[in-house]
């Protein structure tokens, strides 16, 4: 009886570390979880001054990764103007909106080779520093653009694939550093993107004002370099993970990075997806246009806009901390469905035709609710498709999000059509025109919204069923 009670205690340990992984994984995309399934006497405890440095590096990536992404929105507003460097940029919202899209959207998007790659490879602090390194030349590169076709090539194609090459590394590798206070430790490094577009919106602004778009594009890209380096250095594979060998770590993940065809024949898996798609298609319009909606309709200046922008952002960053914590009374897929439906609502009530009393409503609301998703997507996934699935399944989404943020601000502005700001505000006709325009975008971004949300509520019907119980609170 002492022999088999000996062998049963490192699996009773096992089983207590998987419930503790699902209550501890609460936080973005390409956070691999699967070292929780092997026993921890493995692994060779980190010290408590790598562990600070991980927290800081992180912080300091995700700052300006999320930052940058988050404010491209006025970018875009100044490649637009008459006065733009970028002279068949003008008036081209759709254009050069696409520019921005690619570039957020490569970044999650390459979920699905950086995860494999990362777990195939040893010298990851390689892998974390040319991707800021590729990224950082996309930004000064395109300081020397002339075309827009030159943007695409830079601050989109370059930056966006290198952005994910810096991304993941450390957002994959960091939560197996942390095991009693993983999630407490994911919420500090996630912190550094609650203030990256809250500081970069108004960092860019004055940039722009003082410097020009040239240098403020190449002080970007110094910054993000300078910054960089001593994060990659940081970066690296816990040693005793994977049994401390590279083919371990191949091995494993060729089966955990995988969606098995279990899955893919769930509908939870197929209307979860287009939840995905839709909502991350929605999420980006307003930012990408409220920089613009500020000085074109609502004839304010360039910094209010992006006072508009920081505050958006800063507001986005305490609502995801404020509807976790709502989660853990009313349910993860309650509280994911109800902010989904809530901001859809928000634009279409408060967006839509806007004067700037009602407007400065919809940056603070909309902030406030659309934070919900992008919070509680990564919990919903564990409860739905269990812990065993996680790392492939948010993979996918974070893929899947990526083509969706592609796809909702060049429509937006293909809507808004080619025009010069300038002579649109100079005239009562004019104004009375591009406010309509921006009134469709309103309505074609509260539909993609909405959309997401039925989505996501078939999803939890589907769950119930699928698992023979019926909970109001899920």
């Amino acid at each position: 009886m002492a022999s088999i009670n000996a062998r049963a205690l490192p699996m009773t340990r096992i089983h207590a570390a998987n419930d503790h992984r699902l209550n501890t994984a609460l936080y973005d995309g390409a956070t691999e979880l699967t070292e929780l399934e092997r026993p921890h006497e493995l692994l060779t405890p980190p010290t408590k001054t790598y562990q600070a440095m991980l927290l800081l590096a992180g912080s300091m990536m995700i700052f300006h990764v999320i930052g940058i992404n988050q404010v491209f929105g006025i970018f875009q507003e100044f490649y637009t103007l008459s006065r733009s460097n970028i002279k068949d940029a003008q008036g081209q919202d759709a254009l050069v909106s696409l520019v921005g899209s690619i570039g957020a959207g490569l970044t999650w998007s390459g979920s699905v080779f950086m995860n494999p790659l990362i777990a195939r490879i040893d010298n990851v602090k390689l892998v974390t520093f040319s991707g800021a390194f590729i990224m950082s030349l996309g930004l000064a590169l395109a300081s020397f653009a002339t075309r827009i076709w030159h943007l695409y090539l830079t601050q989109a194609l370059l930056y966006g694939l290198g952005s994910s090459m810096y991304y993941f590394p450390l957002m994959s590798l960091a939560p197996i550093y942390f095991e009693r206070h993983r999630g407490f430790a994911m919420g500090i490094i996630l912190a550094g993107s609650r203030v990256g577009g809250l500081v970069m919106a108004l960092v860019l602004q004055s940039l722009l004002d003082h410097y020009g778009v040239e240098w403020a594009l190449r002080i970007l890209g110094i910054w993000n370099l300078t910054v960089a380096i001593p994060v990659s250095l940081v970066v690296r594979h816990r040693s005793g993970f994977g049994l401390g060998s590279s083919q371990s770590r191949r091995g494993s993940s060729r089966t955990s990075t995988m969606v098995s065809n279990a899955l893919l024949k769930k509908g939870t898996f197929w209307y979860q997806s287009m939840g995905a798609f839709l909502q991350a298609a929605g999420n980006v319009v307003p930012l990408y246009y409220m920089s613009s909606y500020t000085v074109s309709v609502l004839s304010l200046s360039r910094s209010e806009g992006s006072l508009f922008v920081s505050i958006n952002s800063g507001v986005n960053s305490l609502s995801r901390v404020a509807m976790g914590l709502l989660a853990d009374y009313i349910g993860r897929q309650n509280t994911l469905i109800g902010g989904a439906i809530l901001s859809a609502m928000s634009v279409f009530a408060l967006w839509y035709d806007a004067p700037e009393a009602r407007f400065i409503a919809f940056v603070v609301m909309y902030g406030v609710y659309a934070g919900g998703y992008n919070a509680l997507l990564p919990t919903t996934i564990t409860e739905i498709y269990g812990v065993e699935n996680y790392t492939s399944v948010n993979g996918v989404m974070y893929f899947i999000r990526g083509l969706g943020s592609m796809f909702g601000a060049p429509i937006a502005g293909l809507i808004l059509g080619s025009r010069s700001r300038s002579s649109a505000s100079s005239s009562n006709a004019g104004l009375g025109m591009l406010r309509k325009r921006y009134n469709e975008v309103a309505v074609f971004d509260g539909m993609l919204l909405f959309a997401a949300a039925v989505c996501v509520g078939y999803v939890r019907l589907l769950d119930a069923r699928d698992k023979g119980t019926w909970r109001w609170k899920a």
